[in-house]
């Protein structure tokens, strides 16, 4: 058997994809989005209520579907780390990423020695298939995409050296915590964000990686689109359904208190 394809890698060729966030826990609701036309979604290990077979539910309800899918962590921790590439995980995203030295250790993290220090699973694992998949050891590197999230202002002055880091595939900005750590709570159109936002575009690219970024507001997206980011989530279900319930009981209860325009991330 073939080592799998990444989809998500794959599709990172210059035009924008659009994903959304999936932050249920179940395979039943992350198949329904992946029915839906987005090109990724994201299955959230830091906010949302997510463990290590929750994520194995919904790998395996997005795999029949077109859309790709990317597994954020809680942390950086080396263990957690390897049991969701032993799931068959493909594209991680790893939060709150500072520095290069941090950049440096998460790629280790998904390498075997001599290149880092993942464990071994082998026949135990479902990313070898079981030991189907032929030089599994030596070619599973090439089909891992590693997604850092810069979202500090360390983040940002160090963004040239995060994003020049070999194993790093990408880089993605968030957005609220970034205008939080800076003092803007919850304001990350403030025009100084907005400006760390695209330092950090304009390093990323300077250094041939791609570039991501949370925008649930339609008005945001579009301009970090035109800006040039590579890949933007542009809905987040928890929020999707909320909204959609809340309007659908307001026409019949004209006093129910209408959504606020939340930024949802």
């Amino acid at each position: 058997m073939q080592l799998p394809r990444n989809r998500f890698k794959d599709s990172l060729t210059g035009e924008t994809r659009y994903g959304c966030w999936a932050g249920f826990g179940t395979g039943y609701a992350t198949e329904i989005l992946a029915t839906t036309g987005f090109d990724w979604l994201l299955i959230d290990g830091e906010h949302a209520p997510n463990d290590v077979p929750s994520v194995l539910a919904q790998l395996q309800a997005i795999a029949p579907y077109p859309c790709a899918p990317v597994v954020r962590t809680v942390n950086h921790d080396p263990a957690l780390i390897k049991q969701l590439l032993d799931i068959g995980t493909q594209t991680l995203m790893i939060p709150m990423v500072d520095n290069a030295e941090q950049a440096a250790d998460l790629v280790a993290a998904t390498r075997y020695p001599p290149h880092g220090f993942r464990g071994v699973g082998g026949g135990l694992t479902r990313a070898t298939r079981w030991d189907a998949v032929e030089d599994y050891m030596a070619r599973a590197h090439e089909e891992l995409c590693l997604i850092v999230q810069v979202e500090s202002r360390a983040g940002v002055d160090n963004a040239e050296a995060i994003a020049a880091t070999p194993g790093v595939d990408a880089i993605f900005v968030g957005p609220i915590d970034l205008s939080t750590g800076i003092g803007h709570v919850g304001n990350p159109n403030h025009p100084d964000v907005q400006a760390m936002i695209r330092h950090t575009l304009e390093a990323t690219h300077a250094a041939g990686k791609a570039a991501g970024i949370l925008a649930p507001a339609e008005a945001d997206a579009r301009r970090y689109a035109e800006w040039g980011f590579d890949f933007i989530a542009v809905g987040i279900d928890i929020s999707l359904l909320r909204q959609a319930a809340v309007e659908t009981i307001s026409r019949y209860k004209p006093e129910t208190p209408k959504p606020k325009s939340s930024l949802g991330y």
